[in-house]
């Protein structure tokens, strides 16, 4: 799809066909829309194969969630901008959105009048943040001490890919083939996870998913 020349080119990534369907309506007349995908692993891949100016992604996700696959993104291609689209209008989802190197954060139900803005700010350099949640997470930044961690940091990458997974009632052998890896490796990493965060039962690294935000429910 080579849109017109001179409009950013924008990939956007939800999981709710009929939210992608009005976002498709809303960016088109303004972007070229080089693609919509509906989970994080394909969004890595196509950001990638696409390479787009300007990533809009949700954070809750299928397979892998927005700010993982951001975090891989950003490795390979750290001139990509990401805004956040999302249903949180949570500080601590925020912060660990620009952590991970977001040039927006914008709130689902504002989005109509907010997304075009937050893409054309973040191609000249700027931040959005959504105005619900700018002058709390201006304080949050101020205390040196923010609460608790979303996405506890005690995990490797790899686990908290496979912790997503697993928390998506995925069996050990489909996490294999998602993933690339020996059903051995897998079974390591669940392991080691357990012993890090000293959890005995897969049903309680579900709840700890959930409540970390690494997965919605």
């Amino acid at each position: 799809m080579g849109g017109a020349m001179g409009k950013i080119r924008v990939l956007l990534a939800d999981d709710h066909q009929i939210f992608l369907e009005g976002l498709k309506g809303l960016l088109e007349p303004e972007f070229d829309l080089v693609g919509t995908v509906e989970d994080g692993r394909t969004l890595v891949k196509e950001a990638e194969r696409l390479r787009p100016d300007v990533i809009v992604t949700d954070i809750s996700m299928p397979l892998l969630n927005g700010i993982e696959a951001v975090r891989q993104i950003k490795k390979s291609n750290h001139q990509i901008k990401v805004i956040f689209l999302t249903m949180h209008p949570d500080v601590s989802f925020a912060s660990l959105a620009f952590e991970v190197g977001a040039s927006g954060y914008v709130i689902k139900n504002s989005a109509s009048h907010e997304l075009i803005t937050a893409i054309n700010d973040a191609m000249m350099g700027k931040t959005y943040v959504t105005p619900e949640i700018a002058g709390e997470l201006i304080q949050t930044y101020m205390k040196v001490e923010s609460g608790q961690k979303v996405f506890d940091q005690k995990l490797t990458e790899r686990q908290r890919e496979i912790l997503q997974l697993i928390a998506e009632g995925h069996l050990t052998k489909e996490i294999a083939d998602i993933l690339c890896i020996s059903v051995r490796t897998v079974e390591k990493h669940k392991y080691n996870m357990m012993r890090e965060l000293k959890i005995k039962t897969t049903a309680d690294l579900v709840k700890y998913a959930i409540k970390q935000g690494i997965v919605s429910i």
